[in-house]
């Protein structure tokens, strides 16, 4: 984000146009000032004798507190779907009991009553919808029979909905979320005597037409709830085929198919039909009924989108019901002021900096068990998958574990092809493309630990066919070769490195057992390493990060492969302290930070390697969490940041 206006998240007030137009043409962004908004449309208010409501009312996300009213809908309706874009919500389908084709829209900006947008293809009622900001999908329902129908529209034009495709099942009350390319619908109930729950997740992507394709699978849960953000969607509450509510919070991410995962649990056990939304951080539950179906709810509830948890009170509803249709303008964050895909590029392709320190994480090579050159990026910050950044200058990079970073540049090292190496090559941050010839490393060596400071970087032990204790280093601003540094304690293969602005870390690793040793140079004077203490146990092929103040070394083997996260305050010699866990027991990651974060990716989690990005907060101890995907799943890679633990 520029300088140009304030944080988008109080972005109000009156605007230059030079500002917008700066922004939008160098990246990407715009000021949105009513991204806060839900809204909740129609629903049943009397379990005893149902009958649909005209009410809409509204909430700020950002602040808690009970609905008010925001206006009515054309007629009174409920079970229906709900599609929002960033200035329209609209209700689609449902019934008044009639079953209905009919779809409403109300304007974010203003409240007021709905005005007709147009016909669905077919009437359907606890029809389910997706969209993109630009494109609603809607999916599923019965007519009274299970549809598997899929239609489309254009959010800014009005008219009728149009034939997209189907879904793999027909069903009827499933749920469904998005990210800004994929909607996913899961559960429901398919036909049968009596109706059997479905478990089945089912994909599209939103700009073309077509049929859907299976997903995963989640737990056995009906008529649940469903929210998204940029990477993420989730499914909260339900009824279990036993016919009790449920507190379960499922999440997927968009970016790789596969079964949902547990991450939390609602404050309140809903069955269905309750409805939610989303902004950028936060889901927002509401309504919801018993398992007797003779009482509906009238509370509001929100989720953290980011950290699995028990969900905390909001407010409430005007009055109790159930079977509304929930929609925000943030959208899950698509409507918020993110940068236009593919995320951080301009039109030409350049990747801008997001503040004095950097926040551009890089991760290069590795294998999953093949051999890649792909380079990835993402925005440290930031939740979300890593996107494409280019490629190796060779195919079939494994083991680029040496690797240093300017504010400008990374600079890999310790390259097998599978072959051992002595090649260094570089990527700019500022431009995604294919990496480039930087030098040569003096010894061809595998399994460098590597470390650096604004202007030098270090590369040290190592495997050459036999384990080594060099130690070289290179000049961050010019391409050139190594030049001898001085000797580790002992020979080192596969040693974790970081570092200060003056100090660089080197721990664990294999010499040639599985060692617990942490030792230390002063990075601006050539010489031998000096002891500092040691690790909470013998590790190796672990992952390292940090800041200027503390060092951090997640995962790795003992020789089993664990989960745990460990530090050092780099400043003063002394044993390694628990920080915490990560998401799961890994092997070899690739590890990048900020000046207050960083993030653990990929690596080996027996018996796979696994694509899954955690994040942590350098500064406070405590579990790691998940940050998003990889694009590929692998170990044993480079990685490198442009804020380079707030060195820069």
């Amino acid at each position: 984000m520029g300088n140009s206006y304030p944080d988008r998240t109080n972005a109000t007030g009156i605007w230059k146009l030079s500002d917008i137009t700066r922004n939008k043409n160098t990246e990407g962004t715009h000021p949105s000032s009513f991204g806060d908004r839900a809204v909740f449309m129609g629903g049943n208010s009397d379990a005893t004798s149902p009958g649909g409501m005209q009410e809409i009312d509204t909430v700020q996300m950002s602040t808690a507190g009970n609905s008010t009213d925001f206006g009515d809908l054309t007629e009174a309706i409920y079970n229906g779907g709900g599609i929002s874009g960033n200035f329209r919500g609209i209700h689609c389908g449902g019934r008044t009991p009639t079953i209905r084709n009919v779809m409403q829209y109300i304007h974010f900006a203003s409240t007021g009553n709905a005005a007709d947008f147009g016909d669905l293809t077919s009437a359907r009622l606890d029809v389910k919808s997706v969209s993109n900001l630009t494109r609603g999908v809607t999916g599923s329902g019965a007519t009274p029979s299970n549809s598997n129908v899929i239609d489309f529209i254009t959010i800014q034009t009005l008219g009728n909905a149009v034939d997209f495709g189907d879904l793999t099942v027909a069903r009827f009350r499933t749920s469904a979320c998005q990210s800004p390319t994929r909607g996913v619908w899961g559960g429901g109930f398919v036909d049968g005597s009596p109706a059997v729950i479905s478990n089945v997740m089912d994909f599209i992507e939103i700009a073309s037409a077509g049929n859907a394709v299976d997903f995963g699978d989640m737990t056995s849960v009906q008529y649940s709830a469903s929210y998204g953000s940029q990477v993420s969607g989730m499914w909260g509450g339900g009824r279990t085929p036993a016919s009790t509510n449920t507190t379960t919070i499922q999440k997927i991410n968009f970016g790789s198919l596969g079964n949902a995962t547990d991450f939390g649990n609602l404050r309140t056990a809903r069955g269905g039909p309750g409805d939610a939304t989303s902004n950028s951080t936060k889901g927002i539950y509401a309504s919801g009924e018993n398992p007797s179906g003779t009482t509906w709810l009238d509370e509001i509830e929100t989720e953290s989108l980011t950290t699995a948890g028990t969900g905390v009170d909001f407010g409430d509803l005007s009055r109790a019901k159930s079977a509304i249709v929930a929609v925000s303008q943030a959208h899950g964050g698509l409507a918020e002021n993110f940068p236009r895909a593919p995320e951080l590029y301009s039109p030409t392709g350049k990747i801008f900096l997001t503040g004095p320190n950097g926040d551009i994480g890089i991760f290069g090579g590795g294998h999953n068990p093949t051999r890649t050159e792909n380079i990835d990026f993402t925005t440290i910050s930031s939740l979300g998958n890593t996107l494409d950044f280019g490629d190796m200058v060779e195919s079939s990079r494994v083991a680029v574990q040496g690797q240093v970073s300017s504010n400008i540049r990374t600079i890999f090292g310790s390259i097998r092809t599978p072959s051992i190496t002595n090649r260094l090559e570089y990527i700019e941050f500022r431009t995604k493309g294919n990496g480039s010839d930087f030098g040569d490393i003096a010894t061809a060596t595998g399994d460098r630990g590597g470390c650096s400071n604004s202007t030098r970087g270090i590369f040290a032990g190592g495997y050459a066919p036999s384990v080594i204790d060099v130690i070289e280093y290179i000049t961050l601003a010019s391409v050139g070769n190594s030049t001898d540094f001085g000797d580790l304690l002992a020979s080192n293969q596969n040693a974790a490195g970081t570092s200060s602005t003056t100090r660089g870390i080197f721990g664990a690793g294999y010499a040639p057992g599985i060692s617990n040793v942490i030792q230390y140079v002063t990075i601006a004077s050539t010489g031998n390493a000096t002891d500092f203490g040691d690790l909470l146990a013998a590790t190796a092929s672990t992952g390292s990060t940090g800041s200027d103040v503390r060092g951090i070394y997640a995962g790795g083997i003992t020789p089993s492969v664990v989960n745990v996260i460990q530090y050092v305050t780099i400043a003063s010699t002394g044993n390694a302290t628990d920080f915490g866990d990560l998401t799961d027991e890994r092997r070899l990651p690739g590890a990048v930070s900020n000046n207050t974060r960083g993030l653990i990716a990929g690596g080996y989690a027996n018996p796979a390697t696994v694509a899954t990005v955690d994040y942590i907060t350098i500064a406070s101890t405590g579990n790691a969490a998940d940050y998003g995907d990889m694009s590929v799943a692998r170990e044993n890679m480079g990685s490198g940041s442009n804020g380079h633990g707030g060195l820069q």
